[in-house]
């Protein structure tokens, strides 16, 4: 688990993870479902490591829930190509977490991928929205705080619509 000292003032970068022959659509590239599976798995590693994930679940019944999110297609991923993503967290409170992350084409180097999202914290007993337990807590102001310095995400927050063209 990590601690108030060990988060660094830069993303974290999650495990590389391999496009599968299951995830390419009739166009030959990864599926837009696919993307949105992969970044949520590699959100659940940032999670764990803030102690937000599985053992939140299992030691006090709460759990990470999806509140409103953004997704931008950026560069398609083909079968096989492998990536790994950034997470970023732009802001937090008692049972919020408001947060950016990259998929990275490790081929070119490229953003294949953003998602920027809030996930709120449930009492899984109750259904409800509920705070962080104190460590928790500790742990999400930590890397709050350890991010606060970064430079804000270019398309974090960015408005969706249709663009006037003369």
């Amino acid at each position: 688990m990590k601690t108030r000292e060990s988060f660094e003032p830069k993303p974290i970068r999650t495990s590389v993870q391999k496009v599968k022959p299951e995830w390419i659509d009739y166009n030959g590239h990864m599926n837009v479902a696919y993307y949105i599976m992969a970044i949520d798995h590699a959100m659940d590693e940032v999670f764990d490591q803030l102690g937000l994930g599985e053992e939140l679940v299992r030691d006090h019944r709460m759990g990470p829930m999806a509140l409103q999110a953004q997704i931008h297609y950026l560069d398609e991923l083909l079968e096989g190509q492998e990536f790994a993503c950034e997470f970023q967290m732009l802001d937090a409170d008692h049972k919020r977490v408001h947060f950016f992350m990259t998929m990275l084409h490790l081929k070119n180097g490229t953003a294949a991928a953003t998602w920027e999202a809030i996930s709120l914290n449930v009492d899984l007993e109750a259904r409800r929205s509920a705070p962080y337990p104190a460590d928790c807590l500790a742990r999400v102001e930590a890397l709050r705080e350890a991010h606060a310095g970064l430079p804000r995400p270019e398309r974090a927050g960015a408005p969706i619509g249709l663009r006037k063209r003369d």
